[in-house]
């Protein structure tokens, strides 16, 4: 059986989820261990980053390869359209999604984590000790603050993130209404990547993911609540609902001292 080696809450792991479901092909979850377990996965794959997939004796790291390897190895329910021009463009929309909007939307959702500690700790897997929640739950938002800007995520970054990801979801509305998928009557690689790579400006609305079950159709405010993009998130819904499968495997939620649903509307 294949298996993924990853972090729940990537995107990146996240977009090659959907695209072993859409293929229908049946996989086993690592769940790799931050600081140790990524030290395993650098033994086995060379780097430290998820995803990686293991197919028999293969090794592939990175989603963008680990995608074309699904496409060349499982060619059925395709990818990548025959046309070059179609072929093209699948390739360069995922690469925005990867390469822009996936950052853009980790920013934003580190400025979410701030004001809202109940979104810090929904977001944390089911399986999460309850101390480490606790903790993580405790910083304040003047920690975060400090440790956000050393690495780029201070409030200007946070802004200027938002202005982009605006701009990107009024292209994706416009996309997501002119045909079924974004490229035409089949999903292609960058429906996929696209779906994954705003899963942290407003999660789907089913619990495909193992959180808790309130973040589900949550988001960052000033994006996730805004009614000129609720189009594209139905959109996005809708083909969660088509080739995502709700997970059987997840363990039930983790009590908590507090509440698990985030209200950040």
């Amino acid at each position: 059986m294949l298996e993924l080696y990853q972090f729940e809450a990537s995107t990146f792991a996240e977009k090659i989820r959907l695209i072993l479901d859409y293929k229908q092909l049946p996989y086993k979850k690592v769940e790799v261990t931050p600081g140790v377990g990524q030290v395993e996965l650098f033994q086995m794959s060379g780097q430290r980053q998820v995803p990686v997939l293991k197919d028999n004796e293969q090794i592939i790291p990175d989603s963008t390869a680990i995608a074309l390897h699904l496409e060349q190895t499982y060619p059925n329910r395709p990818l990548l359209p025959v046309d070059p021009k179609q072929r093209g463009l699948t390739l360069a929309l995922e690469s925005w999604a990867d390469e822009a909007i996936v950052p853009n939307a980790r920013k934003v959702m580190i400025g979410a984590f701030k004001q809202h500690p109940n979104f810090r700790t929904a977001l944390l897997p089911t399986a999460t000790p309850e101390l480490l929640r606790n903790l993580v739950g405790a910083l304040p938002g003047d920690v975060l603050n400090l440790i956000g800007t050393g690495v780029g995520y201070g409030p200007d970054d946070i802004k200027v993130a938002a202005t982009a990801l605006r701009q990107d979801l009024d292209a994706l509305v416009l996309m997501s209404q002119a045909s079924p998928y974004l490229l035409g009557d089949q999903p292609t690689l960058a429906d996929f990547a696209v779906a994954a790579a705003t899963m942290y400006i407003k999660f789907p609305a089913q619990r495909y993911v193992d959180l808790p079950e309130g973040i589900c159709a949550k988001g960052v405010p000033g994006l996730a609540d805004v009614p000129e993009y609720q189009s594209f998130f139905d959109w996005r819904d809708r083909l969660y609902a088509e080739f995502r499968t709700i997970r059987t495997d997840m363990p039930p939620s983790a009590p908590t001292t507090g509440p698990t649903a985030i209200s950040i509307d």
